[in-house]
């Protein structure tokens, strides 16, 4: 009987070991400008940290071991959460010239990021779509961050108003049949959503509560997540002990699509990014999970499953093996600043890396509310009424792209 026991911890051992040089081979697919908040596993810096990190790293690797010690279940597959819906039935709507045929390469820098144009930011804020509990809504968070920043980049760097953050929940209530759920979604569904149905509020009517109608997460099951009135603009007026109420506003600031598209192939998506600004693009997020910095290069086959937002693009310093040096996209997720490079990746450019450059979507804002119709705090005198707008002007016009101009 205790032979059979110390076999079997030998066994146990043994798979640990090998499930552990299974996740160090992984480390080389990160290089580049590492992060240097990282620290690898098994870097302790004390004698008493070294068998409590033993014991945790056996226990988590070993997790994964069926009753049958010799035998070991396969991964999951990672959740799904590019999808194309029923009523998503136009995905490109577009009149003006693509960037493409007008942004020469030449003009194009070698580094650019809409982060920091001439010591501006033009990215809205950062975003995680798994809190208060999970939901697959990366493509709308991809499609809407990036129609944000192109607000903010229409709006120029002399704008004093707040950023233009839109309501995510609103799409997740009112477009499943068009654009998505927490179970998937296209961000070229949520583009043509926004234009056919005529604007989406921004968030300071709808916050995101990582819930659609049909998810039974957390707190879903227990609220109403229907397309309705209060489901797309709402205010409450005081507690519920003191008579208050919650109502639907009729009025209120929101943004509306003027044309929506998609682009392929690594110059037409610089030059996309460069006239007009950031872009969602569908990607394997299979790598990413415990992706803690640098750039990501060696990459297998793909199957898109996840929907990001590209900002810009760089390249590595030549040195070593790299004689040119690595050529990369700035990527932000949609995970939280804890995740990645303060919410950021970046992603080897030109190979189609993770499929990045195989579904990529754009659009451009039409108009979004520059002064609102005042509403009292319970929203009781908010009946239709003038608003004032501001207008997006393509770059197509003058045939010069918007980070160009910038950058002049």
């Amino acid at each position: 009987m205790k032979s059979r026991r110390v076999f079997a911890l030998l066994v146990l051992a043994l798979v640990a070991t090998q499930l552990s040089f299974a996740h160090a081979a992984r480390a080389p697919a990160q290089r580049g400008l590492a992060n240097p908040l990282w620290k690898p596993r098994g870097d302790v810096t004390s004698s008493f940290e070294i068998q409590p990190a033993i014991e945790a790293e056996v226990v988590a690797e070993t997790a994964v071991l069926s009753p049958d010690v010799d035998k070991v279940n396969p991964p999951a597959k990672p959740f799904n959460a590019f999808k194309r819906m029923p009523g998503h039935d136009v995905r490109e709507k577009t009149i003006s010239p693509l960037p493409n045929t007008y942004v020469e390469k030449h003009a194009i820098p070698r580094r650019f990021t809409w982060a920091d144009v001439k010591g501006v930011n033009y990215l809205t804020k950062m975003l995680n779509q798994h809190v208060p509990q999970y939901c697959g809504s990366c493509w709308a968070h991809g499609a809407m961050s990036a129609l944000g920043d192109r607000i903010k980049i229409a709006n120029g760097a002399e704008h004093k108003g707040p950023d233009v953050n839109l309501a995510i929940q609103f799409i997740l209530n009112c477009g499943t049949e068009v654009a998505g759920s927490c179970h998937g979604g296209s961000a070229t569904g949520a583009y043509q959503f926004v234009h056919d149905v005529g604007s989406v509020p921004f968030d300071t009517c709808l916050q995101y509560e990582a819930c659609s109608a049909e998810s039974i997460e957390g707190s879903c099951k227990h609220t109403d997540y229907s397309c309705s009135g209060i489901n797309t603009c709402r205010t409450c007026s005081t507690f519920s002990e003191f008579g208050g109420f919650c109502s639907a506003l009729a009025e209120f600031p929101n943004a509306t699509i003027g044309e929506y598209g998609e682009v392929r192939g690594e110059h037409a998506i610089m030059a996309e990014i460069f006239a007009r600004g950031p872009v969602a693009a569908g990607i394997d997020a299979t790598l990413l999970d415990d992706y803690v910095g640098g750039v990501l290069v060696d990459t297998d086959e793909y199957e898109i499953n996840h929907i990001v937002s590209i900002v810009g693009w760089g390249e590595t310093d030549p040195g070593g093996d790299d004689a040119e040096g690595v050529k990369y996209w700035i990527v932000r997720n949609s995970w939280g600043e804890y995740w990645g490079e303060m919410g950021f990746f970046r992603l080897i450019r030109g190979v189609k890396a993770l499929g990045i450059e195989d579904e990529v979507s754009w659009a451009t804002p039409k108009t979004w509310t520059s002064l609102n119709v005042a509403c009292f705090e319970d929203g009781a005198n908010c009946a239709k009424g003038a608003t004032i707008e501001k207008t997006f002007q393509d770059p197509s016009k003058a045939r010069v792209a918007v980070g160009e101009k910038m950058l002049a």
